[in-house]
């Protein structure tokens, strides 16, 4: 897993401010969140935080197969 930047309120958002949903995968074009992860941020508390921090890790590669073929 990629190094998770925390803040002073734990484990900080990795939104980037690029917030498009893509239609195709149900991801922040940003930082690769579903709308749900999104919304529930909040309230997560920072054990669930790293969860989904670790999925992106996931989806990244994904998406960067997707949008950057053959590299």
């Amino acid at each position: 897993m990629s190094a998770v930047p925390a803040d002073a309120a734990g484990v900080a958002s990795p939104c980037i401010d690029v917030c498009r949903m893509d239609e195709a995968t149900g991801w922040c074009e940003g930082c690769l969140r579903t709308i749900d992860e999104i919304a529930a941020w909040s309230r997560l508390d920072d054990t669930q935080r790293l969860q989904v921090w670790s999925r992106l890790d996931e989806r990244r590669v994904v998406w960067d197969a997707r949008v950057r073929p053959g590299r």
